[in-house]
C-alpha cells in the first residue's frame, strides 16, 4: 500500500531537496521545478483531485491546457520535465504504486547530450579520495564500480556481496522492474571492493537485515542515493571538475567511453539494461561528435 501523503507542502519541501541534492539540479532549475508542481497541484485542486491520486489522463488534460494556453514547446517541455521528476520521486519515497507520467508525451526540441567525463577527470576524481581512512577505501570501490560496471545509484546501493562472482568477474545486478541482468565488473573494481570488505567492512557492526548488502555506512545500514551523491559531488569539487556530476554522470562516461573503444551497441544495450536501443543509440550521437573533432582538428583538408 501506498503511504499516505499528510502534508503536501513538506512533500513538495523535499521534492526540493531531492532536485538539488540527488538530481544535482541548480536552485534556480529546483525552483523551476517546484514552480511547476505547484501550478499542477492549483489545476489538480480546481478538478477535486489530489497529486498522489492523479491519472495519465488528469495530466494529459493538464498538459493540454498548456498547449490551449499558448505555452512555447521548450517551455511545455520543461514543465513536463518538472512533473516526471515529481512522480518518480513520489514513487521512490513509496507515495504511489504506479508513476502516472510513464507515458506522457514531451514536445520534440531537440536532443540533449549528457555530460560525459574524461578518463582524466576521473582518474582526478579517485586521485582526491584519502585512502588513509575507511571512507576513502569505500568511496574509491564506489567510483570503480559505479564506472567499472555502468550501475545506475540504485543499483549500486542495492548491491548485494552474494551477487558478485569475482572468479568469472561477473555481478548480478537487479535493476529496474526488479529485473535482473549480469554484468561483467573489471578486476580493478573486484580489488577495490575486496580492499573494502577486508580492511573496512568486516570489521563493522552490521545492522540486521543489512548482512549481505555489500556498501554501508559508518552505523553498518545500507548507504542511500542521496550520500553518494553528496560523495561524488565532494570528490568532484576537490579535484576541480566544473561540469554538472551526479552518479548518472559515471555511466554515461561508462557508455561512452565503450563506444569509442569500439564495443557493439548491442552489448552496451544489455550492460546498461536499456529494454530500447534507443535509449542506448544517444552514445552514438556523443561518439560522432568526438569523432567530428578528430576529423576537423587532424583531416590535413582542415589545416589550409
Amino acid at each position: 500500500m501506498p503511504r499516505l501523503v499528510e502534508n503536501m507542502a513538506d512533500v513538495k519541501r523535499r521534492f526540493e531537496v531531492y532536485l538539488r541534492v540527488e538530481k544535482g539540479l541548480s536552485d534556480n532549475t529546483a525552483a523551476a521545478y517546484a514552480r511547476d508542481v505547484e501550478h499542477l497541484t492549483a489545476y489538480l485542486t480546481e478538478q477535486g483531485l489530489a497529486a498522489d491520486t492523479a491519472t495519465e489522463a488528469h495530466l494529459e488534460a493538464f498538459v493540454c491546457t498548456l498547449k490551449d494556453l499558448g505555452i512555447q514547446p521548450r517551455s511545455q517541455a520543461r514543465i513536463i520535465s518538472g512533473i516526471k521528476s515529481f512522480y518518480k520521486f513520489l514513487k521512490l519515497e513509496g507515495y504511489i504504486d504506479r508513476n502516472p507520467t510513464r507515458l506522457l508525451e514531451t514536445p520534440k526540441i531537440g536532443r540533449h547530450l549528457p555530460d560525459v567525463l574524461t578518463l582524466y577527470e576521473i582518474d582526478s576524481m579517485l586521485s582526491c579520495i584519502d585512502m588513509s581512512t575507511p571512507e576513502g577505501i569505500r568511496n574509491r570501490a564506489i567510483i570503480e564500480t559505479l564506472y567499472g560496471c555502468g550501475l545506475r545509484v540504485s543499483e549500486l546501493v542495492g548491491m548485494r556481496i552474494s551477487c558478485i562472482y569475482a572468479d568469472e568477474e561477473y555481478v548480478v545486478v537487479e535493476g529496474k522492474g526488479s529485473k535482473q541482468r549480469l554484468v561483467p565488473i573489471s578486476p580493478v573494481a573486484l580489488r577495490c571492493i575486496d580492499e573494502y570488505k577486508r580492511e573496512v567492512r568486516n570489521h563493522m557492526v552490521v545492522q540486521r537485515g543489512y548482512h549481505d548488502v555489500l556498501f554501508l555506512n559508518r552505523r553498518g545500514a545500507p548507504l542511500t542515493r542521496q550520500m553518494v551523491f553528496i560523495v561524488i559531488k565532494r570528490l568532484c569539487e576537490l579535484a576541480g571538475i566544473r561540469k554538472t556530476v551526479s552518479p548518472h554522470t559515471l555511466r554515461h562516461s561508462f557508455a561512452t567511453h565503450l563506444l569509442e573503444g569500439g564495443a557493439n551497441l548491442r552489448a552496451i544495450q544489455q550492460m546498461l539494461g536499456h529494454e530500447s536501443i534507443a535509449t542506448t543509440e544517444i552514445y552514438m550521437h556523443i561518439d560522432r561528435s568526438h569523432l567530428r573533432d578528430e576529423i576537423l582538428n587532424h583531416h590535413p583538408r582542415n589545416k589550409v
